[in-house]
C-alpha cells in the first residue's frame, strides 16, 4: 500500500509543480517576435493545468482587476485532496 501512497503522492506534486511553472512562465517572456502561446512547452503545461485553473477562474475573479490568485487556491486544494486521497489510503 505504501507504493500507491508515493505514487499518488508524486502526481499531486508533479501537478503542483506545472501550475508553480505556469505561474513563473506567466511573469516572463518566452519569444520576443511571436506570441508567448506559440511555444510548444506553454501549450502543454496550459493544457494540463486548464482542467483545475479554468474552472476556479470563472469562480475567483482577478484582484485589482489584474492579479489572479486561482493557482494559489489551486495548490491549496491539491494539498487538501492529496492529504484526505493518502488517508483513505493509508486505510485500506
Amino acid at each position: 500500500m505504501t507504493t500507491a501512497i508515493r505514487v499518488v503522492s508524486f502526481v499531486f506534486q508533479a501537478y503542483s509543480f506545472l501550475i508553480l511553472i505556469r505561474v513563473l512562465l506567466s511573469w516572463i517572456s518566452i519569444s520576443p517576435y511571436g506570441s508567448r502561446m506559440d511555444h510548444p512547452f506553454i501549450r502543454i503545461v496550459n493544457q494540463i493545468t486548464d482542467p483545475v485553473l479554468a474552472p476556479l477562474r470563472r469562480i475567483i475573479p482577478p484582484i485589482g482587476g489584474t492579479i489572479d490568485i486561482s493557482p494559489v487556491v489551486a495548490l491549496i486544494l491539491l494539498e487538501i485532496v492529496r492529504m484526505l486521497v493518502v488517508s483513505l489510503l493509508a486505510r485500506l
